[in-house]
C-alpha cells in the first residue's frame, strides 16, 4: 500500500504539449526554408538563452492577467530576478546593447527558439511555442521595415505558400497614435487605456467588428462565461476608432507618410501585386511597438482541428520598436523585426498539404538470439557495419525473446531484421526477414502461384554478404513506394 501511496501521477501541464518525431521533423525542414530565405537577404544567426534578468526584458506583455504579469519567473541565488523569455526580440535588445561596440551597424540577424507566456491556457493558445526571428538594429529608415514585408513575402512562398493565398498587412503605429489624441487618450496618463484600446482593434479578425465593440466600451462576455474588461470609451469614441479601422482615413501624420514610403518601396521592387497591402485594422499587441507594424496573414480557408474550414490568419507579424535596445544604452538606437510563429506556421502548412518532410527510414533490427558475451559482440559487429554502410540500425537492446523482438521490430517500423541464431553462425550465414513484403503477403496474396512469385520475404545469405542483401531489401521497398 505504501509502494502505491508514493507512485507519481505521469500528467503533462496545462498549456504544454508533448512533440513527436513526425512534427520535430516537419519543424526542422521548415526551419531549413526559412533560414535559407533569411541568409539570401544578409542575416546572420545569433543564440540568446532562455532566461534572462526580469528587468532586461522589460514589461511588454499584452493581456497581463498573471501575478507576475504574463512571466515565469524566480529567484536566484543572489536575490536577483530571472524570468523565462516570453518572445526572441526583447533578448535580442539587451545582446546588441551588451556587445554594441564590436557588432555591425545596421546589424542584421535570425534565431529561433523556445519562448514562454504564463498565461491562461486555451484552445490554440500554448504556455510554450516556438518563434523565428529576423531584426535589423541601427537602420533608421522605414525602407527596413519595407524589406521585413517583403522577406516575409519570399518566406511564405518557400514555403509553399502560393502567391494569393497570402498577404502582408502593414500599418503605422504613429497613425493609431493620431486617432488615440483625437479621442483624448494622448499623454503618458493614459498609456494603459490605449493600450487596452490597441489589443481591441488586435481582436477584429478574432471576434469580427462587434466584438470589438464591446471590448473598446465596457467589455465583452464570451460563450466560456469569462468577461474581459473593455476600454471604457463612450460611443463618440467607439465610433471614431471603428471608423478608422473601416475606412483607414486620418489626417496626414508623419505615420501615415511613412506608410506611403513603405508602399512605394515594396512597389519598386514588385511586391505591389497584392503581396503586400497597407490595412488600417492591424495594431499587433507588444506595447514596445513605436512605428510601422505588420502582420503575415494567410488567406486560403483551410480545415482546422476540428474539420471545420476557416480562415486561418495571422503566421507572424513584427514592427519597429525604436526604444527597446534605447532601454539599456540612453540614446536612440532604431530596430524593426519580424516574427514567424513556428508552431502555428507548421499547423496551417499541415493543413493545406503542403508540409513535406524529409522520409527517415526506421532502423534495421539485429536481433539477439544468444545473451553470451561472444554473440553480442557479433550481433553488435553486425550494427557497426551497417551503419559503417550508411544505413540506420541498431541492436536489440531488451531482455525478451525472439516473437516480442519482432513485435519492437514492427512497432519501430522498421524495414528489416537480421537474425543470427546457432545454425546459422555455424553455417556463417544471416537471415534476412523483410518486414514490409512479409505484411504485404500476409494481406495480400491468398494463392500458392502468386506466392511463389512474390519477392521471399525471408532469405538466408553469407554473413559477407549481409550489407548489400539489406540494401537490396530497402531498394525494393523504395521502389515499391515510387510505383
Amino acid at each position: 500500500m505504501a509502494e502505491k501511496a508514493n507512485k507519481v501521477k505521469a500528467r503533462l501541464p496545462r498549456g504544454l504539449v508533448d512533440r513527436h518525431p513526425e512534427d520535430i521533423r516537419a519543424v526542422d525542414e521548415m526551419l531549413v526554408k526559412i533560414r535559407r530565405v533569411y541568409e539570401l537577404y544578409g542575416f546572420e544567426p545569433v543564440e540568446t538563452p532562455l532566461i534572462e534578468y526580469t528587468d532586461a526584458l522589460g514589461k511588454f506583455l499584452p493581456d497581463q492577467d498573471r501575478p507576475n504579469e504574463g512571466v515565469f519567473s524566480f529567484q536566484d541565488d543572489d536575490e536577483q530576478w530571472l524570468s523565462l523569455r516570453y518572445d526572441l526580440t526583447a533578448p535580442l535588445a539587451r545582446y546588441v546593447a551588451e556587445n554594441y561596440e564590436r557588432l555591425p551597424k545596421p546589424y542584421r540577424s535570425y534565431r529561433n527558439g523556445w519562448v514562454f507566456r504564463n498565461e491562461k491556457p486555451g484552445p490554440g493558445r500554448f504556455r510554450q511555442f516556438m518563434q523565428f526571428d529576423a531584426d535589423t538594429v541601427g537602420a533608421p529608415h522605414v525602407s527596413a521595415d519595407a524589406e521585413m514585408c517583403m522577406m516575409m513575402a519570399d518566406v511564405l512562398e518557400a514555403l509553399g505558400i502560393a502567391r494569393g493565398d497570402y498577404v502582408i498587412r502593414v500599418n503605422n503605429r504613429k497613425v493609431l497614435d493620431g486617432v488615440l489624441e483625437a479621442i483624448g487618450l494622448g499623454g503618458d496618463e493614459n498609456a494603459g487605456r490605449r493600450l487596452t484600446v490597441l489589443r481591441a482593434i488586435d481582436k477584429l479578425d478574432k471576434f469580427g467588428p462587434e466584438g470589438v465593440r464591446l471590448l473598446l466600451g465596457k467589455g465583452r462576455l464570451d460563450e466560456s462565461g469569462d468577461f474581459t474588461k473593455g476600454a471604457g470609451l463612450d460611443d463618440e469614441a467607439i465610433a471614431k476608432v471603428l471608423s478608422y479601422i473601416e475606412t483607414g482615413e486620418i489626417e496626414d501624420n508623419e505615420g501615415v507618410q511613412e506608410l506611403r514610403e513603405i508602399e512605394a518601396l515594396c512597389a519598386a521592387a514588385g511586391y505591389d501585386d497584392g503581396r503586400v497591402k497597407i490595412d488600417p485594422s492591424v495594431v499587433r499587441g507588444l506595447e514596445y511597438y513605436t512605428g510601422p507594424v505588420f502582420e503575415a496573414e494567410l488567406l486560403a480557408e483551410i480545415p482546422n482541428e476540428d474539420g471545420q474550414i476557416v480562415r486561418f490568419g495571422s503566421v507572424g507579424g513584427g514592427g519597429r520598436y525604436d526604444g527597446l535596445v534605447s532601454r539599456f544604452k540612453g540614446a536612440p538606437i532604431p530596430a524593426t523585426g519580424f516574427s514567424i510563429g513556428v508552431s502555428r506556421l507548421m499547423t496551417a502548412l499541415k493543413n493545406l498539404g503542403k508540409l513535406q518532410t524529409v522520409e527517415t527510414q526506421a532502423p534495421v533490427v539485429v536481433m539477439v538470439m544468444d545473451k553470451d558475451i561472444e554473440s553480442l559482440g557479433r550481433y553488435q559487429k553486425m550494427v557497426s557495419d551497417l551503419r559503417q554502410a550508411g544505413i540506420r540500425a541498431e541492436m536489440y537492446l531488451g531482455g525478451a525473446g525472439m516473437k516480442a523482438q519482432m513485435k519492437y521490430a514492427d512497432r519501430r517500423g522498421s524495414p528489416c531484421v537480421v537474425i543470427q541464431g546457432g545454425d546459422e553462425r555455424a553455417n556463417g550465414e544471416v537471415q534476412i526477414k523483410d518486414l514490409v513484403e512479409g505484411m504485404r503477403l500476409s494481406e495480400e496474396i491468398t494463392d500458392n502461384t502468386t506466392w511463389r512469385e512474390a519477392r521471399p520475404a525471408q532469405f538466408s545469405v553469407a554473413e559477407g554478404e549481409m550489407i548489400e542483401a539489406v540494401k537490396r531489401v530497402l531498394a525494393a521497398q523504395a521502389e515499391d513506394r515510387l510505383a
